[in-house]
């Protein structure tokens, strides 16, 4: 049995040493400090009372970290996960109200268990339809949005909600003059702080050593000036509390469109920023792991008073910036939470908003990876393409569209290539050892027999590509009749592929020539066989060796035509009469 499937930490707790443990309890704490105004924020645009945006970031950020593949994500309430769960419920309940809450808990145990059934069930392979260039550009598309989103605190300025990226980038330049400049001063310095403090002293945690400057000059600044900064406010200390969801057929059936939909976008995001950040430390993310990952923390948090819970760009990103090695951060940030709430929870009371959307600012640069931007628009178009598609439907439409257009571009991009394999034209080449195929074109070919290379998957996307491909040499030259295929490089094969040379042996035929299959791989021998289209071929078409094959077709050729040739491709044909003109070969 894979204990490890459904026991993942026990790979990575052996790997905890002092070092490690000391990066992770930075991160840890770090990651607590942040999730304090960030969990009261979120629930409060979930339509959800304030103390449960805590309560989502303790039990189910920990139970992801202990069940799920990644060990750089960190779980727990989202924006956009927020959004989705208000746009739902609004309409059933009263945003606050105990109908509401015990809707949103609902919600939460049936999106645990749609997202268990398909780790269960291993669909993790789904995620692998999401590109890299699609995790790159939502990335960097992700960090926009933090900035945008943080402008409003960061320059202290009162902002309408519902605004979108662009609506509040123009409501910020024509409101420009009522900046509260102390804000902005305190950021700004936080910002210069974090900066400062990782170029030179990058053994301290910067990100706490900006928020205790910015939190420093808070203090004068609101009790010396006239121009006050906006502070985050009493935050509720409180464990969370046991909660029970509602089991009624009736809630179930209401709620099951939405527990699909919330399913598929929180998994998409989680995995997103789980590959994303597993990428910038050479790991890899099982999707399956993952998913069961995402599955109990939901249930454990539909039963631990905690709504919605994915991974968090901006929680991960701090954890990332902060050095964090192991999934012990994540757990060391959720009993560090509850620590801060019942020490010290007053005290991060008199912490400015202005400070914190600053080490939000760190953090959205941290996490946009330049270098492979720099790669993926250097090398390729068609990547390019789907990086920036991505990029701007993520800041200017829904994430979770945004992250469905980048797949549906890569998809397209992959059945286009994979649509048109290339055929290459093969022939012995007397200059390599033991006469080894090439396809330079300088190369003189044998007048009766064709030899040609498909790379690729011979299916029915393929098909029509590759019969025109061979129609076209051909028409190059009829007096080729005989083909033989190179098929070791057919990763795949089905029944479009099979009437394809089914075909392409019939017509041969009519004319005196003939089709064969060279290094035939055996799931696609194994497709002809069962389709009978192996018995329209013949057995005694496929070859298994170069020599055989040419040995072979060789012996079926029209030896008047062998004798007037003076070109001497094969082996083979230097028993002919007539001058050789590669003697030495």
């Amino acid at each position: 049995m894979n204990w490890w499937r459904f026991f993942p930490f026990l790979v990575w707790w052996p790997e905890v040493n002092r070092d490690s443990l000391r990066a992770d309890l930075v991160a840890g704490l770090t990651g607590a400090i942040v999730v304090l105004p960030q969990g009261v924020a979120f629930a409060t645009i979930a339509g959800m009372p304030p103390e449960y945006g805590l309560y989502a970031a303790i039990i189910p950020a920990a139970v992801a970290a202990l069940f799920g593949s990644s060990r750089l994500m960190v779980c727990g309430p989202t924006t956009p996960a927020s959004i989705v769960l208000f746009s739902t419920l609004a309409v059933m309940a009263e945003p606050g109200s105990a109908a509401y809450v015990r809707l949103a808990l609902t919600l939460t145990l049936m999106v645990g268990l749609i997202q268990l059934a398909m780790g269960l069930a291993k669909l993790g392979y789904l995620v692998n339809f999401i590109s890299h260039s699609v995790v790159v550009g939502f990335t960097a598309g992700a960090a926009f949005l933090i900035v945008v989103s943080q402008l409003k605190n960061f320059l202290g300025l009162y902002l309408p909600s519902g605004l979108h990226s662009y609506e509040i980038l123009y409501y910020v330049y024509r409101n420009i003059t009522y900046v509260n400049m102390p804000a902005m001063f305190i950021g700004t310095a936080t910002v210069v702080t974090g900066v400062l403090a990782k170029r030179f002293y990058p053994k301290l945690p910067y990100m706490i050593v900006a928020l205790l400057v910015g939190t420093l000059l808070a203090v004068p600044v609101n009790h010396l000036g006239t121009a006050h900064v906006a502070l985050l406010g009493v935050v509720p200390a409180a464990l969370p509390p046991l909660s029970l969801p509602d089991f009624s057929f009736s809630t179930w059936k209401l709620l099951a469109p939405a527990a699909l939909a919330v399913t598929l976008f929180g998994l998409t995001e989680a995995i997103s920023i789980a590959r994303s950040l597993a990428a910038r430390r050479d790991q890899v993310v099982d999707g399956n792991q993952e998913f069961l990952g995402q599955g109990l923390s939901n249930i454990a948090g539909a039963f631990f008073s905690g709504y919605v819970s994915t991974g968090s760009f901006n929680r991960s990103g701090v954890n990332f910036e902060a050095g964090a090695r192991t999934p012990l951060a994540p757990i060391i940030a959720a009993i560090g939470l509850v620590l801060f709430l019942f020490l010290v929870g007053s005290l991060l009371a008199y912490m400015p908003k202005s400070a914190m959307a600053a080490i939000l600012f760190l953090v959205a640069y941290g996490i946009i990876d330049r270098h492979e931007i720099h790669i993926i628009l250097k090398s390729s178009p068609a990547d390019s393409w789907v990086l920036a598609s991505t990029f701007l439907a993520t800041v200017l439409l829904k994430l979770d569209f945004a992250i469905l257009l980048g797949v549906l571009l890569s998809l397209f991009i992959y059945l286009n290539k994979a649509s048109r394999p290339e055929v290459y034209v093969r022939v012995p080449d007397p200059r390599l050892p033991k006469r080894r195929f090439s396809s330079d074109p300088s190369l003189p070919q044998c007048p009766q027999l064709k030899l040609v290379r498909i790379d690729g998957a011979l299916f029915f996307g393929a098909a029509n590509y590759v019969a025109e491909r061979l129609q076209e040499m051909f028409k190059a030259d009829p007096n080729q009749k005989h083909l033989l295929i190179l098929a070791r490089p057919i990763s795949f094969l089905d029944v479009a592929g099979a009437e394809l040379l089914v075909r392409e042996k019939r017509v041969r035929k009519a004319i005196g020539g003939d089709i064969y299959l060279h290094q035939l791989q055996e799931p696609a021998r194994e497709i002809l066989s069962k389709g009978g289209y192996l018995e329209q071929i013949g057995e005694s078409n496929i070859f298994a060796t170069k020599g055989e094959a040419i040995s072979s077709i060789f012996a079926r050729l029209d030896r008047s035509i062998c004798r007037q040739c003076q070109r001497r491709i094969f082996n083979e044909c230097k028993g002919l009469p007539g001058p050789d003109p590669n003697p030495e070969s």
